[in-house]
């Protein structure tokens, strides 16, 4: 990935909430808190490709409407993988790297807003 990596895009973001930063910023801090990135690894250790698969449409849908960018592309792909019953186990680590990329930046954010 490049540096020009968007992991989460503010201005699109607030932009989904009419604008309320603040609000922006407290989805951003909630979003920190939730499990479904481990949802999608566990239900694939245990071979549960429904779970797997409802799990990882829960997690593009959060990245979608958070606008963090690079994590929404790479969940879209996992989420492909697991519909076709052809998950790339390469794709899973990189939804991890970019979901811990995406924290890291939205701590950055978390701190500029506090």
């Amino acid at each position: 990935m490049a540096d020009d990596t968007i992991y989460v895009n503010v201005e699109e973001g607030s932009k989904r909430v009419m604008n309320n930063i603040k609000l922006y910023v407290k989805l951003l801090a909630k979003f920190k808190l939730d499990s479904t990135c481990k949802e999608v690894e566990d239900a694939l250790a245990e071979g549960n490709m429904e779970k797997a698969q409802n799990a990882a449409h829960t997690l593009k849908g959060l990245t979608a409407n958070l606008s963090l960018s690079e994590l929404y592309k790479q969940c879209l792909e996992l989420e492909t993988q697991i519909k076709n019953g052809s998950v790339q186990e390469e794709q899973l680590e990189i939804v991890k790297n970019v979901y811990e990329m995406t924290l890291t930046e939205v701590d950055r954010i978390l701190t500029l807003y506090a």
